[in-house]
């Protein structure tokens, strides 16, 4: 009977971000408590053990499970070594495997490795051998490297974005691994480099331009002898060398096609680039929209988006809206650990004064001082409105300002849903301004209600606005970060069998 080990390590990171990320940021599990993790969710492992469930013929042996629970600053080298050891332990400790399935992310960095999932998919070889069949998915956010292609017989990404095919993509990776493992197909991988970074709302693959784009990798896909098609943006926040885009395109033994499927979506994407950047407001307008728009209005804050790896202490928008006099109700959520502190000293109905704000990242933001009343005090557990995942924001304090309720957390959690406000008393739609910390609007949470929709241009480590960054190590030229970058579509291809 044969055996399919997997396993997963993910983290999106941000190197903008001053905080690192540790060990304790993710949700460790091992053995069978790695199904556990999955039951319920709608997962990448829970959409391969779907496929894998379905066959009595197959035995799955859960090896380790590292999840990140949110984005953040890079994994301190300490922690991610301690990660790592035992990831590669629990492979290794694996007695026989004929097969291997990882649900890795693509857009991690440690102190001192660049390319962790490189470096896992690399020394998985070393342990297990050349010839065993690894398939790995990915996100699209994902930096892919060379390394990664390498080690890997075939990597599957996401289609969609903001992403909802996480449990699609497992089922996607599965069926491929087990025609890898029944001998059905030989995969070929062309890869085509592209300098460029992009973040905007023409990236929403349901309603903007770059939907097209995923919809033509989707058709060769799915046609006779296409494995997996896809693109990978990268992460601009990620700041490693290997930072680009890159069209994926995987047949089953024909290079030819691979190569020029993958020079085709590259063309395709290139051609749009400019039309994929986000287009920004600034605060001061922000403001005065806000102030003549009956109905909510949200401002989506993508410069501190937790999801991306922000800080999420960020306090522009908050110390705007005080200095320009806005008299609506205003939800703000913010990461502040010693503001939490102190409104559990006060305790509930108290006034606290403190500072919001700049706890963090303290180069982009200044602590702004407040007084408020403190209307709630909480652990920060519940539960993703997104996918069931149980949420930890660490103790939260609800605080009052005027008009201005603000969601105070001892850790970042991802904002984009509207989880940590229902958790805490506050659905949005009672609310005149809403704060959203994420790169986007998601439809199903704000858009379908809102009246008005901003982006707003505010500092931050995650900020759509990439010249205002710093990058320092991707390769350049790349746009936008510099001009009149020239591309040639040259694809690279890689097959192991």
């Amino acid at each position: 009977m044969p055996t399919i080990l997997i396993a997963e390590c993910k983290q999106e990171v941000a190197s903008f971000n001053p905080v690192l990320s540790h060990y304790e940021d993710f949700s460790v599990s091992v053995g069978q408590d790695v199904l556990a993790r999955h039951q319920g969710v709608r997962s990448e492992v829970a959409g391969a053990l779907s496929v894998f469930g379905s066959r009595a013929d197959l035995r799955v042996l859960p090896a380790y499970s590292a999840r990140s629970v949110t984005s953040g600053g890079i994994l301190a080298s300490a922690d991610f070594e301690r990660m790592a050891e035992e990831f590669l332990g629990a492979v290794g400790g694996a007695r026989q495997v004929d097969a291997v399935y990882y649900a890795l992310h693509g857009a991690m960095a440690s102190q001192t490795e660049d390319d962790p999932e490189g470096y896992l998919l690399a020394e998985t070889r070393r342990i297990l051998g050349e010839q065993i069949p690894i398939v790995v998915s990915l996100d699209l956010h994902g930096v892919l490297t060379d390394r990664m292609l390498g080690h890997a017989d075939a990597v599957v990404m996401y289609h969609t974005y903001p992403h909802v095919d996480f449990f699609e993509t497992g089922e996607r990776a599965a069926r491929l691994l087990l025609r890898l493992l029944a001998g059905e197909v030989t995969p070929v991988t062309a890869a085509v480099t592209i300098p460029a970074l992009v973040r905007g709302d023409e990236l929403i693959t349901e309603t903007g331009l770059f939907g097209r784009i995923i919809r033509a990798a989707r058709a060769i896909e799915e046609s006779p002898g296409g494995l997996v098609a896809g693109m990978f943006i990268g992460n601009p926040f990620t700041d490693v060398p290997a930072l680009c885009s890159r069209s994926v395109v995987v047949t089953d033994g024909d290079p030819e096609r691979a190569e020029r499927e993958a020079r085709r979506l590259a063309e395709d994407f290139w051609q749009v680039r400019y039309r994929l950047q986000a287009s920004l407001t600034s605060l001061e307008e922000a403001i005065r929209i806000a102030k003549a728009t009956a109905g909510t209005v949200i401002f989506t804050d993508a410069a501190d988006a937790t999801s991306s790896g922000a800080s999420g202490d960020g306090n522009p928008i908050l110390r705007a809206l005080l200095e320009h006099g806005y008299q609506g109700r205003a939800l703000i959520p913010i990461v502040d650990p010693p503001a939490v502190r102190a409104a559990f000293a006060a305790g509930v109905g108290n006034t606290v004064s403190t500072s919001v704000g700049g706890a963090l990242d303290a180069t982009r933001f200044q602590p702004l001082p407040i007084q408020a009343r403190v209307h709630m005090l909480s652990e920060g557990r519940f539960r993703s409105e997104s996918h069931g995942d149980q949420w930890f924001a660490g103790d939260t304090a609800v605080l009052q300002a005027g008009t201005l309720t603000l969601i105070v957390t001892s850790r970042p959690v991802s904002l984009y849903d509207r989880s940590l406000f229902l958790a805490h008393g506050h659905d949005p739609r009672q609310f005149d301004l809403v704060v959203v910390k994420s790169p986007h609007c998601q439809e199903r949470f704000f858009k379908a209600w809102a009246a008005r929709l901003v982006n707003v241009d505010a500092p931050g480590a995650t900020s759509a606005n990439l010249r205002s960054l710093g990058h320092t190590r991707c390769a350049r030229p790349m746009f936008p970060l510099d001009d009149a970058v020239e591309f040639t579509p040259r694809a690279a291809l890689f097959r192991r069998r």
